[in-house]
């Protein structure tokens, strides 16, 4: 599983999003990241590459990863063209403040593909292939977790049972925070899941907050999730 906004054929499209992208979407300051950090699901964006190339000890985790660099490539060009024929009939569905066109959004998804293909290629113990909600890391293993386009975004396909375990997976692997966005489910409102889950997590001890960030493709989705371990 891996970031998305739509789906394929009943699967989940494989396809990533820029280290700029997630400075915006994760309302992140560069250089306040320490290390190590995880993104789960990483899929094949480039943010643990960029992340890697400032001195970020930076790790991604997708179960996609076990997948041939042959494969995972086909896979990322075949996902950038069915974005690109579904953004160009849906494009009033979006906001273009970031992306301006359609053209544009395609680059940044090329970019991050070929970015990852490079550096899997050439660092591929950067990149660990598991799923959630079991991840095989220690308790504790990355100062802050990033997870993007996959929890509260299918709510048709994944239950609250998955977002619950997932969410206090994210939380154990975890030793200051978690970061989760978007919020919202494909039919562009607020996921169901959100409201249990921010409760679950507080009962067993956390400090959760919803905080702005300065990204919008979805309209009215600038929510991120903040989970303080």
């Amino acid at each position: 599983m891996s970031e998305t906004e739509f789906e394929v054929d009943g699967s989940f499209r494989f396809q990533g999003r820029t280290f700029e992208e997630y400075r915006r979407l994760f309302d992140l300051d560069p250089s306040s990241l320490s290390g190590p950090v995880l993104d789960c699901p990483g899929g094949p964006s480039s943010f643990t590459a960029v992340a890697r190339s400032i001195g970020v000890e930076a790790y991604a985790v997708d179960p996609q990863y076990a997948r041939s660099v042959t494969a995972m490539a086909a896979d990322c060009e075949a996902a950038v063209d069915d974005t690109e024929d579904q953004l160009r009939e849906k494009r009033d569905r979006f906001v273009w403040d970031h992306y301006e066109d359609v053209d544009t959004r395609c680059r940044y998804l090329r970019a991050a593909g070929e970015r990852f293909l490079a550096d899997y290629a050439d660092h591929p113990s950067r990149y660990v292939a598991a799923a959630l909600p079991d991840l095989p890391f220690e308790n504790s293993a990355f100062d802050r977790v990033l997870s993007a386009h996959l929890l509260f975004l299918f709510d048709d396909r994944l239950d609250l049972a998955f977002h619950l375990a997932a969410m206090a997976e994210l939380a154990r692997v975890a030793s200051e925070e978690v970061r989760v966005f978007p919020l919202a489910s494909l039919d562009m409102t607020r996921s169901e899941f959100v409201a249990p889950v921010v409760e679950a997590l507080r009962e067993r001890g956390h400090t959760v907050e919803f905080r702005e960030v300065p990204y919008e493709f979805l309209p009215d989705v600038t929510e991120m999730l903040v989970v303080s371990v």
